[in-house]
């Protein structure tokens, strides 16, 4: 079976021109076929508050009201997706880059308000996801950027988490590929002592209760590793997480932290 690499960034890279070149520069090394999935949340919220939009966050995850869409959804899908694009290009890398919307690649259903209401935000299964018109497209030698956007076939777009984006799609192709899921971040992997920066090596999934239990992982990485376990159940390969910076040495299995559930 063919390898297929999908790499999510996020965090701090992407509003850093420096080090979002340094990581498009690994990203281009890396042999093909891939997909990469980008964030963008602190351009978004930069933005935001400079329209008098506040970012309203719960457990790492974004509340999206109507204005908080519209914001989105001309950050995620244009600003920051087109530039990517168009960074890979000056590095002969011929992307595509897509919202759930084009050639219907991802939609989603509009999340129901049960105990938090998160607004015009999207949930997706592996069902979701065009693995035809995907597999079409990496066949003609172009490689996906996935924007955190998806659409709910009523004309709408939601705003959806990143990481849940990558996990989901490694499901789905999964069907068709060797999975290798990569999530980037400024850390150099999952920390057990965040102030003294310790890098777990290798994560399982009673060891992730306990910490998360204990409040060692908490916020923003909950979601992440809820997706990197949900992705190896649905039978991706391998997932890792680490330093933007150290791309090939994560897909070498060198540096980060190795997602297992057994």
């Amino acid at each position: 079976m063919k390898e297929l690499t999908i790499v999510k960034v996020g965090g701090k890279v992407i509003d850093d021109h420096e080090a979002l070149a340094s990581f498009l520069d690994a990203f281009t090394d890396v042999p093909s076929p891939k997909i990469l999935v980008h964030g963008g949340g602190k351009v978004a919220s930069d933005f935001g508050e400079r329209l008098g939009i506040t970012p309203k966050l719960i457990d790492g995850r974004r509340i999206t009201d109507a204005p908080t869409l519209e914001l989105v959804i001309m950050v995620y899908g244009g600003l920051v997706n087109k530039n990517i694009v168009a960074q890979l290009q000056a590095r002969s890398e011929n992307a595509i880059g897509l919202t759930g919307a084009d050639a219907n690649v991802m939609s989603a259903v509009k999340r129901p308000v049960s105990q938090v209401d998160y607004g015009f935000v999207g949930d997706v299964t592996k069902e979701d996801v065009g693995v035809s018109t995907l597999s079409k497209l990496i066949e003609a030698e172009l490689t996906p950027v996935f924007c955190p956007l998806t659409h709910d076939k009523q004309g709408n777009l939601l705003n959806t988490n990143a990481d849940t984006i990558a996990s989901i799609l490694g499901v789905a192709m999964a069907e068709n590929y060797r999975v290798n899921l990569i999530y980037c971040f400024e850390q150099n992997g999952v920390l057990e002592d965040f102030g003294k920066k310790i890098v777990i090596k290798v994560l399982y999934r009673d060891r992730y209760d306990k910490l998360k239990s204990e409040g060692t992982i908490h916020a923003g990485m909950i979601p992440k590793l809820d997706n990197a376990f949900n992705a190896l159940e649905g039978g991706v390969h391998q997932v890792k997480i680490g330093s933007f910076q150290s791309l090939k040495a994560l897909l070498l299995g060198e540096l980060g932290t190795k997602i297992t559930i057994n």
